[in-house]
């Protein structure tokens, strides 16, 4: 069985899931990168963790991806 390559996310991004969060919205607001995924919902504001493997699944969309960052240089 062929390995599915990793979601690349950043902080920053919104996502739509394909359920609706109980308040009714559907987007999202990747706050925490790891193996678990925070995020905090647009709608109401709530905050929760989400198993990486689970948020691949009940990913429907990336709506907008973060800004990259740029680091300067050391001592520039």
């Amino acid at each position: 069985m062929p390995e599915r390559p990793v979601l690349e996310l950043s902080i920053g991004d919104r996502l739509r899931l394909r359920k609706a969060h109980p308040c009714g919205s559907d987007r999202w607001e990747v706050v925490r990168l790891g193996a678990d995924i925070g995020m905090v919902c647009d709608g109401c504001g709530r905050r929760v963790l989400i198993e990486r493997r689970d948020l691949e699944a009940r990913l429907r969309a990336v709506t907008e991806r973060a800004p990259k960052v740029t680091h300067a240089e050391p001592g520039g």
